[in-house]
């Protein structure tokens, strides 16, 4: 494994000394391949680059800018986040390992062109192991800036041939997802007649409250930041707006949907969701359990949990789909099978006695074992089929 650090402020030792982890069997663990700390003095870029597998081919994820505590912090997100991505794009069906990045800092305050330039860069220097995309804090706009110093990019704007904003098929997928789930549940692939509470109306809540509000189910919303939530009344005045997440929470929610930042599902949360009568559990939020344990918790109480990075992978498979040249139509095809994968996923863990998220990880793992050990050299520049 490669530990590639340029002159940042290393984090604790602590932190780094849990990315080298041997892998056992050739099954990815928690260990990552490779994490690349970028620090460019002149624009201020303070970033880390994550690499957890290659198993399945270049990793692919986004790259979060956000004012992160701590540089620990920062690369605790990363970790986290890389992971995900490895199992999310494994049970999506792509020939695609599993990246994340975050660069340190308020995007609304510290983003420039500089910086976004020097980032690309310490992409390019990585020569196709790592592709990056949008996530919270960048958008389209901004992988076209990052594209004049590397081609490793996706998620650019429709004018550069790219597939636009990925949180449109994100929506779409954890709308599958929640089909699904409604059918797991109560026999029917529809929300219609459900109170539906959505957590987090910005980059893909507000296009998820339209596919639930054109399905017919009620819905609730709450979000820190009053733009988003005026965007939502604007398009769909018959929504509800309560004040937080507690107000969430209490407000009878037969669909709990968290569409913000992860770590959303504690042990209070849970509690709540059982106390008020919710039934699934179904969002956009990466990383939503907040330690392992939680998902155990929720079958417990009878909460049906849809998998995270199973039901959101809409936007990894969008943008993936720019790799081979852009086709909407085509891309969305591939997201609507998210509905089936869910299905899946919801027999295969009551057969075998598990709460849905420890089968979604069996199964997506079974691929990266299945497929990592016919590929002994990756070839990134490889066409595969």
């Amino acid at each position: 494994m490669t530990d590639v650090q340029t002159p940042a402020t290393h984090p604790a030792p602590g932190v780094l000394s849990r990315i080298f982890r041997t892998e056992q069997d050739g099954v990815p663990g928690d260990g990552h391949e490779q994490v690349v700390l970028c620090h460019d003095r002149s624009s201020g870029l303070k970033a880390i680059i994550a690499i957890h597998s290659t198993a399945l081919g270049p990793a692919l994820g986004g790259t979060r800018f956000f004012p992160y505590a701590s540089e620990e912090a920062a690369l605790e997100d990363a970790l986290n986040l890389s992971r995900g991505m490895s199992y999310k794009n494994a049970l999506a069906g792509l020939d695609l390992g599993g990246g994340k990045a975050v660069i340190i800092g308020d995007p609304n305050k510290d983003k420039n062109e500089a910086m976004l330039r020097a980032y690309g860069r310490f992409v390019e220097s990585l020569r196709g192991r790592y592709i990056t995309a949008c996530d919270v804090g960048t958008y389209v706009q901004d992988m076209d800036v990052i594209a004049r110093e590397t081609g490793f990019v996706t998620g650019r704007s429709p004018e550069h041939g790219g597939a636009g904003d990925s949180s449109i098929l994100t929506a779409f997928g954890v709308f599958q997802g929640m089909r699904a789930s409604a059918q797991a549940r109560w026999g029917q692939p529809t929300l219609r007649g459900k109170r539906v509470g959505v957590a987090g109306v910005g980059k893909v809540g507000h296009y998820l409250v339209g596919h639930l509000v054109a399905d017919g189910a009620t819905v609730v919303v709450t979000d820190p930041f009053e733009a988003a939530v005026n965007r939502v009344r604007a398009a769909h005045p018959e929504v509800e707006v309560v004040a937080d997440t507690t107000a969430l929470l209490q407000a009878k929610l037969d669909v709990y949907a968290p569409c913000a930042l992860g770590g959303a599902l504690t042990d209070d949360v849970v509690a709540a969701l059982g106390e008020f009568g919710t039934s699934i559990v179904c969002g956009a939020a990466n990383n939503q359990l907040s330690h392992p344990g939680v998902e155990k918790d929720l079958a417990d109480r009878g909460i049906l949990y849809a998998p995270d990075y199973l039901v959101n992978s809409g936007g990894v498979i969008q943008v993936a789909d720019e790799i081979d040249g852009f086709n909407f139509e085509r891309a969305k095809n591939k997201a609507t099978r998210i509905f089936d994968t869910t299905l899946e996923i919801f027999t295969r863990a009551a057969s075998d006695g598990i709460p849905p998220a420890v089968a979604a990880d069996r199964l997506a793992e079974k691929r990266m074992r299945e497929i990592s050990a016919l590929r002994t050299v990756l070839l990134p520049a490889a066409r595969r089929g």
